[in-house]
């Protein structure tokens, strides 16, 4: 994560463990790239050392919006579930239902970052767009900023992959 400056354009501070994430067969793997068509559902497994008892918050951010040049939108966060008991998900509060990768043409290579915070206890997550205009709630939201309003402290662990936009070819009968 810190060949891809993870901190500081979205923690201070690099989680010592890894997010095991899956996409069916694909793994992410610190770094490596994958389309969005690869990612466009969300993972098939999603794993990381846990305490026991412990609560868990899974975020998926992308630090690079609109691009990593110009990252005037950053943070768009792409996944938020609260309370997960362990890293059993489905058993979590999904707050910010899962978006895959949708990186805008002539925009680079994007960073999907996964981060997990152990929680304090059960939190009441309140969520609060940054921006309001329509297709944008997801935009200009912050990491750092969230770790602190509910107390999280540094993530205890994250992973990332990257992609960029792929034109997709249209058949014959849908131009």
């Amino acid at each position: 994560m810190e060949a891809h400056a993870i901190s500081p354009d979205v923690v201070d501070v690099i989680p010592a463990q890894v997010i095991k994430v899956k996409y069916g067969d694909l793994e992410v793997n610190m770094g490596n790239t994958l389309t969005p068509a690869q990612v466009k559902d969300p993972p098939t497994s999603v794993s990381w050392p846990v305490e026991e008892g412990a609560l868990y918050t899974l975020l998926m951010t992308d630090p690079d919006a609109p691009c990593r040049a110009e990252p005037k939108l950053r943070e768009w966060h792409h996944w938020i579930v609260v309370n997960i008991p362990g890293c059993d998900i489905s058993k979590g509060d999904v707050k910010m239902e899962y978006m895959g990768s949708a990186p805008p043409q002539g925009t680079k290579l994007h960073r999907y970052t996964f981060l997990v915070y152990k929680q304090p206890g059960k939190i009441n997550y309140i969520d609060q767009a940054v921006c309001s205009q329509p297709g944008f709630e997801r935009a200009r939201r912050n990491a750092r900023e969230m770790a602190a309003k509910y107390n999280l402290g540094n993530p205890v662990a994250g992973n990332l992959f990257q992609a960029e936009y792929v034109e997709t070819k249209t058949h014959g009968c849908c131009k």
